[in-house]
């Protein structure tokens, strides 16, 4: 048996519980002893961050080599066509070497909260919405992804990891459900609860 919080991290919130500079971190909002985020998500960026107590899942949640979809929402500024998203489902290549295919497309502006502080919006220069899913877990990667193409990224906000997502979770809420896992890599139905 182990436990996963689903946390809905907020903008400039660390995914962390300590920090030496006094920025926000995950002990301004969870007081969980023992639990460990399984993975990370950028200082910048919002959304579904996945904690656990227990460290062999925390491995194979992190890992990259288990290849669990991530995916985001990307404001990007700019107005990409299907053609210019192709890069990104053909695998593109980046500093660090090339990226997997990943899957993109356009989607209409969703509903989601506010962020303080706001994007700045320019005047003259349209932006967009892209789901963007990677099953890849590089610095940065979505950011780089989109600005290789030439459409950087205002806004990014992870919306699931594999079979977990945020669904109703506001920032700085979260949920907890118990897994039982008889085998590995299998999920009996969670049971959850907000906090």
């Amino acid at each position: 048996m182990a436990r996963i919080i689903l946390f809905n991290k907020p903008f400039r919130v660390l995914s962390q519980f300590t920090d030496s500079d006094g920025r926000r971190t995950l002990a301004d909002f969870i007081r969980a002893p023992g639990f460990r985020a399984a993975g990370r998500l950028d200082y910048d960026s919002e959304g579904l961050l996945l904690l656990t107590d227990d460290g062999r899942l925390q491995q194979q949640i992190a890992n990259p080599r288990h290849r669990h979809w991530k995916t985001y929402l990307a404001q990007v500024e700019g107005e990409p066509t299907p053609e210019e998203l192709q890069p990104l489902r053909d695998g593109l290549q980046l500093r660090d070497g090339p990226a997997l295919p990943a899957r993109a497309e356009r989607v209409p502006t969703p509903q989601l909260w506010p962020r303080q502080p706001p994007v700045r919006q320019r005047q003259r220069v349209a932006d967009s919405w892209l789901r963007i899913a990677v099953c890849e877990g590089r610095n940065r990667q979505v950011r780089r992804m989109t600005a290789a193409i030439g459409f950087p990224t205002l806004r990014l906000v992870r919306t699931s990891i594999a079979d977990w997502s945020l669904d109703d979770l506001q920032p700085g809420e979260y949920r907890e459900i118990t897994l039982h896992l008889p085998v590995a890599g299998r999920r009996s139905a969670p049971r959850g609860r907000r906090a």
